[in-house]
């Protein structure tokens, strides 16, 4: 989970959680920093399924995230 909101300073702040999955969040965080993307949560929501997917796991997690993002550009604003 991964989100990026203005303050009420104006201020964009954001901030993420891994929930376990080392880095996940921060590397979500990366994205919406990367897409100046504010006023948006993301969660990406995985779970085993018999077949361990390593590191390619994050490529899944960040694709799922920027394919929700740039599938919906106007439920997001730009910083």
């Amino acid at each position: 989970m991964a989100y990026r909101i203005h303050s009420s300073s104006g201020h964009v702040c954001g901030d993420c959680d891994d929930d376990g999955e080392d880095a996940a969040g921060g590397r979500m965080l990366h994205l919406l920093t990367i897409l100046e993307a504010v006023d948006v949560c993301v969660v990406v929501s995985r779970w085993y399924g018999g077949v361990k997917l390593g590191p390619d796991r994050f490529k899944h997690i960040n694709n799922a995230a920027r394919n929700i993002l740039t599938a919906y550009p106007d439920m997001w604003a730009k910083a």
